[in-house]
C-alpha cells in the first residue's frame, strides 16, 4: 500500500483525549494494540508502528456510547466509561472494567459495570493502580473509584464536601507521582445570549484516593480562558495545558505542595495562521515519550485548519516551539494517540466531511519530531457514527 492509498475499514471511533499512558519505549518484540470506538462499539487493532499500519483484531459493545477509556497501570485492564449523554433522570452512564487478552489485546468484561452519577467525559487511573477518577461535565465534577486487588472496579471513595469543581470539567489527571489531581474545567463561551461561564485549571492534593482543594488558576477571573486537556512531561517539572477556544498551549511549572503555577511561563498560539481562527478550537494534547516534542490538536470546519501542532521542547525552561502543523486529512480531529515507542501517531478524524467518511490517519513521527502521513482507515459510507476516542496500549508480556 502506498502512502497516498486509502484503506477501508468498518472503523468504529470515539475517541481517547486522554489518551492512554504507555510505557516510554516499547519492549523489543511486545504487540501494541489501538482500540477506537465508534457509538457503543469498541474495536480493537494491531498497531504496526514499524509499517505505520492497523489490522482489525475484534470489538465489543458498551450500554451506551463510548466517552472515554483508560488502562490500569499493569496494561492488564482497561476501564471503559460510557454515556448517552442525557442529564437528569433519563442519564444512563456507567464504567465497565475489561481484562485484556495479552495475545490479541481483545477485551473480556471483568466484574460488575459500575454505575456513574453523569457523563463520565474523561477517565484515568492513579499510577499506583488503586483507583480509577472520572470527571463529568454537567454538573461539573469528578468521583474516584476503587480498583480491587484483582482488577475490577469496587466501591467509590467518599469525598470531603467543600470540593471545587469548577464549570464543565472537561478531563482529569493524576501526576505521575500520585500527590495532585488536575481537572481542567473549561467553562463556556458566551453563546446565543448566554454569558461566559469562566474557565480554570483545579487543583487538588490527592492521598489514598481523597481529593482537597490546592489551587485554582483562572487568570482575569477565568474569562477568555478556556482550559481542555493537560499532559505531564515524563521527566521534568512541566505541565502543558492546551486553551481550547483561545487556540493557544499554555506551559506551567510543577512547584511545591506539588501545584502548579498561578501564571504561565510559557503561551503558543497552536494556528499555522492566527489570523483565521474562526470556527477554530484545540482538542487533545501529549508529550512525546522522550519529552523533546508536544502535540496537539487543531479543530476547524471543512475548509478550515484541522492538523496536529507539533512543537519542539525545550528540555531546561519547557518553552515550546512550533515546528509543524501536519494536516490531518480529515475534519475534526477530536483526539489522537502515539505508540510506546514514539515513531507512530493516529488521528481520529471524528466528523465526515463533503461525502467523505470519518477516518484514522496514521503518520510516521521522524526523530525530530515531527510527522510525516503514512496512510488512512476510512469509515464505512454507512456507518454514520463519528469517532469520538482512540488510545493504544502496549501489551504485557
Amino acid at each position: 500500500m502506498s502512502n497516498r492509498s486509502a484503506a477501508r475499514l468498518p472503523i468504529a471511533a470515539l475517541i481517547l483525549t486522554t489518551a492512554v499512558a504507555v510505557s516510554a519505549h516499547a519492549a523489543p518484540g511486545s504487540q501494541t494494540v489501538l482500540y477506537a470506538a465508534a457509538g457503543p462499539e469498541l474495536t480493537a487493532y494491531l498497531a504496526d508502528a514499524g509499517a505505520a499500519t492497523l489490522a482489525k483484531r475484534g470489538s465489543v459493545t458498551l450500554p451506551e456510547n463510548v466517552q472515554e477509556a483508560w488502562p490500569h497501570p499493569s496494561r492488564r485492564y482497561l476501564y471503559v466509561g460510557w454515556s448517552n449523554n442525557v442529564a437528569g433522570g433519563q442519564g444512563h452512564h456507567g464504567l465497565t472494567a475489561f481484562r485484556v487478552d495479552l495475545a490479541t489485546g481483545a477485551l473480556q468484561p471483568h466484574g460488575r459495570p459500575v454505575a456513574l452519577r453523569a457523563r463520565p467525559v474523561f477517565l484515568t487511573a492513579d499510577p499506583a493502580g488503586k483507583c480509577v477518577i472520572a470527571a463529568y461535565n454537567l454538573p461539573s465534577g469528578a468521583s474516584v473509584h476503587r480498583i480491587e486487588a484483582n482488577g475490577s472496579l469496587g466501591a467509590e471513595q467518599p469525598q470531603p464536601v467543600g470540593l471545587d469543581f469548577g464549570i464543565y470539567a472537561h478531563q482529569v489527571r493524576v501526576d505521575p507521582f500520585g500527590r495532585m489531581v488536575v481537572i481542567a474545567t473549561r467553562g463556556n463561551v458566551a453563546a446565543e445570549g448566554k454569558p461566559e461561564d469562566p474557565g480554570a485549571v483545579k487543583v487538588f492534593g490527592y492521598r489514598d484516593g481523597v481529593l482537597s482543594n490546592r489551587a485554582s488558576i483562572a487568570p482575569n477571573g477565568g474569562h477568555n480562558f478556556t482550559p481542555r486537556h493537560v499532559d505531564f512531561h515524563p521527566g521534568r517539572p512541566f505541565v502543558f495545558a492546551t486553551i481550547e477556544a483561545q487556540n493557544e498551549l499554555h506551559v506551567y511549572r510543577v512547584v511545591d505542595g506539588p501545584s502548579l503555577s498561578p501564571a504561565p511561563l510559557f503561551s503558543r498560539t497552536t494556528l499555522a495562521n492566527p489570523s483565521r481562527a474562526t470556527g477554530q478550537a484545540t482538542s487533545a494534547i501529549h508529550v512525546h515519550p522522550n519529552g523533546k516534542f508536544v502535540y496537539l490538536g487543531n479543530r476547524g470546519p471543512a475548509g478550515g485548519e484541522n492538523s496536529i501542532a507539533v512543537y519542539s521542547v525545550n528540555d531546561n525552561t519547557g518553552e515550546p516551539t512550533l515546528i509543524q502543523n501536519a494536516e490531518t486529512r480529515g475534519v475534526h480531529p477530536r483526539t489522537f494517540t502515539l505508540d510506546p515507542s514514539g515513531t507512530m501517531l493516529v488521528v481520529a478524524n471524528m466528523q465526515r466531511s463533503g461525502g467523505e467518511p470519518a477516518s484514522l490517519s496514521v503518520f510516521r513521527i521522524g526523530a525530530d519530531g515531527k510527522l510525516t502521513f503514512a496512510r488512512k482507515y476510512t469509515q464505512d459510507p454507512a456507518d454514520k457514527r463519528g469517532l469520538f476516542w482512540t488510545g493504544m496500549l502496549e501489551l504485557p508480556r
